[in-house]
């Protein structure tokens, strides 16, 4: 399998700045092309801050923090080892960026699309050598969280779903291989299904946007950081595991379901939301809060890792 030393990172936003991060922090040569100038120094700003954070996290030792070379070229990707796409989430932006790389990139070189929703099918269809293209979409911020989604179109092929899993695992990345192209592939879909309802008793008045978030962060939250959904009930099923949990209280699951509500992002809504979270922040500011949310991130992550959960 080819040794993977030069990364290319397209598309200089929140995704591909924390991936930049993250293949600096583990010894890769970076090469960023972002059309956005201003994006050089956001960048290695970002980098900066990351850097004490990803050793914490231990995927780097050095206390020098390194930068990504930054462009605006795509010939400046010539002779990169993998391609990690981080442009708009729109089909045919994701086509045309293909369509750019392919013009400079080597047949065999990966790509991975960090695309939250789109099918790597679709991505790969005008493709020169969609063999190689992939879905590799990681949760925000990905230097952070380890989780990448791995998602084979209809003309990937299995050598290129190795080369990706291989890397990814070099990165010290969790990865999940999804069987199924859906709109969305997992962890979205799991996140969208809880936003739904958390929108809609919102809107109905049943609670507070602050204390749905409450709710959220000091009950179910805390243990979906260490155990996910199907494990969680399984423990609630106490000595009769998970067989006994669907069994005696599957109905209550069942009942709670068909009373889910589907709400619509009106601007109605959105104003309650808005205003909701306005009121949650009060005098926060997001650049703190984020700082704060980033530090609790790399405290939960290194917990896990002593609990072995």
């Amino acid at each position: 399998m080819k040794e993977i030393q030069k990364v290319a990172v397209v598309g200089g936003g929140l995704i591909g700045m924390s991936w930049a991060s993250l293949f600096l922090a583990r010894g890769m040569e970076v090469v960023v092309v972002e059309p956005r100038q201003a994006a050089e120094t956001e960048l290695r700003n970002f980098v900066a801050d990351a850097w004490p954070k990803l050793q914490a996290l231990e995927l780097t030792t050095s206390d020098t923090v390194r930068h990504a070379e930054f462009s605006n070229d795509y010939d400046r990707l010539a002779g990169v080892d993998f391609v990690q796409e981080n442009g708009p989430d729109r089909i045919e932006m994701k086509r045309l960026l293909i369509r750019e790389l392919e013009q400079v990139v080597a047949p065999d070189v990966v790509i991975a699309s960090s695309t939250s929703s789109l099918m790597a099918s679709d991505i790969q269809r005008e493709a020169q050598h969609p063999e190689r293209i992939l879905v590799g979409h990681p949760m925000n911020p990905p230097h952070l969280l380890p989780m990448v989604e791995l998602v084979s179109g209809k003309q990937t092929s299995e050598e290129s779903m190795q080369t990706a899993e291989a890397f990814y695992r070099q990165m010290e990345r969790v990865t999940i291989r999804i069987k199924k192209e859906v709109i969305g592939h997992m962890a979205n879909r799991l996140t969208s299904a809880l936003y739904r309802e958390a929108v809609h008793i919102a809107a109905e008045g049943i609670a507070s946007v602050e204390d749905i978030d409450k709710a959220i962060t000091y009950g179910p939250g805390m243990r979906w950081a260490l155990v996910g959904p199907h494990l969680s009930y399984h423990l609630g099923g106490g000595a009769g595991g998970y067989r006994y949990y669907l069994d005696h209280l599957g109905p209550t699951q069942e009942a709670r379901w068909k009373e889910h509500g589907n709400p619509k992002l009106t601007e109605e809504v959105k104003a309650v939301l808005v205003s909701g979270m306005d009121k949650e922040l009060a005098s926060q500011d997001q650049e703190t809060l984020t700082q704060r949310r980033d530090n609790a991130l790399v405290e939960i992550y290194k917990l896990k890792q002593k609990y072995e959960l």
